[in-house]
């Protein structure tokens, strides 16, 4: 009898090569992916599912994508085991994913679940306790295979059972690459994926403008985090955001993802960025928002100036002056 193993596949080269060497045994393997507004992993296109897809298909096998929806939302904004240096919570993440990964396992019939992970490569999510902890938590333990790295491991059930031969195992640990090189070269994998790619959680530049999401929000939705990799942000409001294009194809994103309700602005009188103002309005807030817009203009300081409103397909015009200097535009910034 064939056995399945669910594989988390992330578009990195340790879950590919994981992927690889169960393919190696036998063993039919269907992958999952998961997708994330906080993805930085820019390969040409789609990054990472782009990546995890092609790999898919190279060795044949069956991919699911997944979205990380509100409920991981949650978990980052209150985390059981804590952040790493930014606010990404690698634990809850990898517990998070694993329980997924069970839940379709049960579903699609398979008999485990395998993953990339090397014990000691990341610092917060694959140490010895932390990876015990989210095999425990995940309601995986015994289930859970890390083909790269499970001669460090006590047999999983897999092993015991004989369903995998554990002499063809690996035992890599540590961060050096040079080993996962070299097992690539051995089992022929070619153009390796992007390494993982990487997390705006763990990003401190980002972490200001999450937590400001997470502070004016009333009810938390994957779009206001994905408007994080857009523009510059400015806070004019409890409930207003101004989002500013920084070149033309930033302002066509932008125009794309206003929603009904908010406001697009632009300045009249010359060339301009697109200030997408998000959440509540009214004039008072469309004029500060206009006033910022202004600052990254060639509008002359103190001048009056004709500022374009789109709002639900509706066009409409106001006048102001360009009377924020730097240091006060500067103050609204996220």
């Amino acid at each position: 009898m064939q056995r399945k193993a669910i594989a988390l596949l992330s578009g990195g080269l340790d879950s590919t090569l994981a992927v690889k060497v169960l393919l190696e045994q036998g063993i039919a393997v269907e992958a999952l992916n998961f997708t994330s507004p906080f993805c930085t992993c820019t390969g040409k296109n789609a990054g990472c599912k782009s990546e995890a897809v092609r790999v898919a298909e190279e060795f044949k096998i069956p991919i699911k994508v997944m979205n990380k929806g509100a409920d991981y939302l949650e978990i980052i904004r209150n985390p059981k085991h804590g952040y790493g240096k930014g606010m990404n919570p690698c634990v809850d993440c990898r517990i998070y994913l694993l329980k997924k990964a069970k839940e379709y396992m049960e579903e699609s019939g398979a008999d485990f679940v395998i993953t990339g992970e090397v014990l000691g490569q990341r610092p917060m999510s694959q140490r010895r306790d932390t990876l015990r902890v989210i095999e425990r938590e995940s309601g995986l333990e015994g289930l859970l295979l890390r083909p790269l790295s499970a001669k460090h491991f006590n047999p999983t059930i897999p092993e015991q059972e004989g369903w995998v031969d554990r002499d063809k195992l690996l035992s890599i640990s540590g961060r050096s690459r040079k080993e996962q090189f070299e097992l690539a070269e051995e089992l022929d994998v070619k153009n390796y994926p992007c390494p993982a790619g990487g997390c705006l959680l763990t990003e401190l530049s980002f972490v200001g403008k999450i937590r400001d999401v997470f502070d004016h929000s009333d009810q938390l939705n994957l779009r206001d985090f994905r408007m994080l990799k857009l523009g510059r942000h400015f806070r004019i409001g409890r409930r207003t955001k101004v989002v500013m294009g920084r070149n033309e194809a930033e302002n066509e994103l932008l125009e794309r993802a206003i929603q009904a309700g908010e406001a697009a602005l632009r300045w009249q009188e010359g060339k301009s960025p697109l200030a997408a103002v998000m959440g509540e309005s009214s004039p008072e807030l469309l004029e500060r928002a206009a006033q910022i817009l202004l600052r990254y203009t060639k509008a002359e300081p103190g001048a009056a100036a004709t500022i374009a409103v789109t709002c639900d397909g509706a066009e409409s015009e106001f006048c102001t002056t360009n009377a924020l200097d730097e240091a006060a535009v500067e103050a609204l910034r996220l």
